[in-house]
């Protein structure tokens, strides 16, 4: 089965206006916040600027100190000023954490819930072309960013100019040579960084690619631990885990390697231009070209200022890494789902017969599309009829229900019920007439009671309790000291297979379908547990239309119709005795060796 995996290097994220044009489209989930990112922006901007005024304030205190300030203050004066500033400073960068943070929060919030609804109302196509563990892992990691992006790093980005603007300008005005010298040294800065940049967010990137794998890795395993176990393959999994690990730290160290050579360079060129400059600037003050006061502001705004240029580059860096995020997310967000917002929230009340009709239905999956599966499939039901679909493993029989569902389209041909082409009705509305009893049944980790109401989430109590008596579960629910609000543990491991089972013909109950699809629901038990759901499923059959998958033969004698399918076509159809006597037909071929092995 071909799967299409989400890279973190595809696409290759690049800064063009159509990029980031596309990438504000993200906005949208904070736009409801407006008002708290305006604020937030507006504190920014005011604490960046006061944040500016210390250095001048601390070469300020040396020449009043020396007698040579030009402004006729004291000392103490000054000091009531740092401290009203430190004051102003802190109130400003409080409120403006709590508005970003709300900023970030809630919208980063709106983003998971759409991007949830999305991935539930995808359709089945497009789990089977990716991984979902894949799916978690970079969802999560990539909204991170944007909440990162968001909370933090654009709030930096923004100081970190603000600082350089006003900075600069600072410089320029109280001593201009002393800020050519220093500028002098830009260019040396800015291309290391560059380079240095490209490097490691290439590195950066390579490591969450690598870090994903290793949760594909950890996913797969818990989700498969019963196999894993059974073939004791702890040991085989657990080297595979380890490599993935031993993949991601050869990589992490290439990484730190990369951060390391880039703060040292960033320390040299910072430091060794620093101490250039001061010596600049002391023999200016030894030839009284500026005083002490102002050697000390201009060396304080300059370490402030190579700070600042270092941030923009790392800044930078996590700015692209989130506007690939936004790609990520969008284009899932931006991925046809199946079945709309408002449709779910509003289900078309649709009363269906259950008369089902397949005329001339052809089918290949979309992920297999080299093989046809069905061909030429034409059968009838009429409603409330109970059908079985038999035949070898790989006949079409599930496919015929997957069909029903709709969770394909056809290659050709119809589905047609009540008359009508089932593409033609709501599908929430279609598919809230039809339920499925499956052979493997995987319970949610919640308790009895959850499990079962969700066949119909808005049941009443009464209504919970007969539905667990009609599918045989209330005896078994009873003898547990909780009782309905047992927890049933992740996919329903705390129950036997029987249970399980039981549990799921009672979710059906509740929701009362017109057409019920049971699919080798009691293959999987033992003789006694078969009874007891068998007996479960004949009551649920009643006065409804029911399609059941059988290789036990002997549990569809019963039915009004069986159909014999072979290589994707229907080869025999009809009642268990006619088929039976037909001994040169597949149905007596199996029947007879099943029944001769019983």
């Amino acid at each position: 089965m071909k799967r299409r995996t989400f890279d973190p290097n595809e696409p290759k994220t690049k800064v063009t206006k159509e990029s980031f044009r596309e990438a504000l489209e993200i906005f949208k989930f904070v736009q409801p916040y407006t008002l708290e990112l305006v604020i937030g922006l507006i504190l920014l901007f005011l604490g960046s600027v006061i944040f500016m005024v210390f250095p001048y304030l601390a070469g300020l205190m040396i020449d009043v100190a020396q007698g040579k300030a030009e402004l006729k203050l004291s000392l103490p004066t000054i000091g009531w000023i740092l401290l009203g500033v430190l004051i102003l400073q802190g109130f400003f960068s409080y409120f403006r954490v709590i508005c970003f943070a709300k900023a970030s929060e809630y919208g980063m919030a709106d983003v998971r819930k759409a991007l949830y609804l999305k991935l539930v109302t995808l359709p089945i196509l497009f789990f089977e072309k990716s991984r979902v563990g894949e799916i978690v892992s970079r969802l999560t990691a990539d909204v991170e960013k944007l909440q990162n992006a968001f909370s933090f790093v654009l709030a930096e980005f923004i100081r970190q100019i603000i600082v350089l603007v006003v900075g600069i300008t600072f410089l320029f005005i109280t001593t201009p040579r002393l800020a050519i010298i220093m500028f002098l040294t830009f260019p040396i800065i800015v291309i290391g960084t560059i380079f240095f940049g490209r490097y490691i967010r290439k590195l950066s990137n390579k490591r969450q690619k690598e870090m994903a794998e290793t949760n594909i890795v950890l996913t797969e395993t818990m989700q498969s631990i019963t196999a894993v176990k059974a073939f004791t393959n702890e040991l085989f999994e657990s080297i595979r885990y380890n490599k993935s690990i031993d993949s991601v730290v050869k990589i992490s160290m290439k990484f730190a390697h990369g951060r390391a050579a880039f703060s040292s360079f960033i320390v040299s060129v910072l430091f060794g231009g620093l101490f250039f400059i001061v010596w600049q600037g002391a023999v200016m003050v030894q030839n009284d070209s500026i005083s002490a006061g102002q050697l000390v502001a201009f060396v304080s705004y300059t370490a402030i200022l190579g700070g600042a240029i270092a941030g923009l580059g790392n800044f930078y860096t996590q700015l692209l890494s989130a506007i690939g995020a936004t790609e990520r997310v969008r284009e899932i967000l931006k991925t046809e789902s199946e079945v709309g917002e408002a449709e779910i929230k509003n289900k078309a009340n649709l009363n269906l017969l259950g008369e089902v009709e397949f005329k001339d239905v052809h089918f290949r999956y979309p992920t297999r599309d080299d093989v046809e599966v069905l061909k030429g499939i034409n059968l009838k039901i009429p409603a409330g009829q109970k059908v079985a679909l038999v035949g070898p493993s790989g006949a079409g029989k599930s496919t015929i229900m997957q069909l029903l569902l709709r969770f394909y389209n056809l290659e050709s041909g119809e589905v047609i019920v009540d008359g009508q082409n089932i593409n033609d009705y709501s599908i929430s509305g279609y598919r809230n007439n039809l339920a499925v009893v499956p052979q493997e049944v995987l319970l949610f980790g919640g308790t009895i009671r959850e499990n079962i109401l969700y066949g119909r989430p808005d049941a009443t109590e009464e209504e919970i309790i007969l539905a667990a008596k009609q599918s045989n579960s209330w005896e078994f629910i009873t003898l547990f000291p909780e009782g309905l609000e047992t927890i049933v543990g992740e996919r329903g491991v705390k129950l036997s297979g029987g249970q399980r089972q039981r549990i799921a013909i009672a979710r059906a109950v509740l929701k009362n379908p017109k057409i019920l699809l049971l699919d080798e629901a009691t293959s999987s038990l033992d003789a006694e547990s078969e009874k007891v759901v068998q007996e479960a499923l004949n009551k649920l059959m009643e006065n409804r239309t029911s399609i059941i998958i059988a290789h036990r033969l002997s549990t569809v004698r019963e039915v009004d119709c069986i159909y014999v399918l072979d290589h994707g076509k229907i080869v025999e159809q009809g009642t268990h005795d006619e088929l039976f006597d037909n001994e040169d037909g597949t149905y007596h071929s199996l029947a007879k060796l099943q029944f001769e092995t019983a």
